[in-house]
């Protein structure tokens, strides 16, 4: 059988720059069962010039389920009723995990923020960084390779 259950749009949205736009769904959560989900985009919507952000939707999350999308050629139409996502589920398993419950909230953090700038020049920039979980820290250092939209730590 099917991996993923499929999502569809409730209303006709047409986007006209390169920017994410939220469309709903009409679909709630908690998803039930205690099951959390990776919501990505289906094979035939990327092929279509259309791509769906992957998200990950919490076992404990009350709100309505939104696809994030974007394209890269606009503009585009996507139908009420498109079917461009699906929902993978899954049963959480995250070890010593605080117990936080998300709410209506999405497409945020609900731990602390994380800041960090780094002036890039032709040397080859650096980090060094500590990460920290409970009382285990270690300590990482690598070498940035910044994109337009992203930062890499390698």
């Amino acid at each position: 059988g099917s991996a993923g259950v499929d999502l569809a749009t409730t209303i006709e949205v047409l986007i006209t720059d390169t920017s994410v736009v939220l469309i709903p769904t009409g679909v709630h959560g908690p998803l039930g069962r205690g099951m959390a989900a990776l919501l990505i985009g289906r094979f035939s919507t990327t092929r279509q010039g259309l791509f769906v952000l992957p998200a990950v939707i919490n076992a404990d999350f009350k709100g309505e389920i939104k696809i994030m999308v974007w394209t890269p050629i606009p503009p585009c139409t996507v139908p009420a009723g498109s079917r461009i996502a699906q929902l993978v589920y899954f049963l959480p398993q995250t070890p010593n995990a605080a117990n936080i419950n998300h709410g209506t909230g999405s497409f945020g953090s609900t731990g602390h923020e994380i800041f960090w700038t780094q002036q890039i020049t032709m040397n080859r920039p650096q980090i060094s960084c500590t990460l920290q979980a409970g009382l285990i820290k270690f300590n990482v250092q690598g070498i940035l390779d910044s994109g337009a939209d992203v930062t890499v730590i390698a």
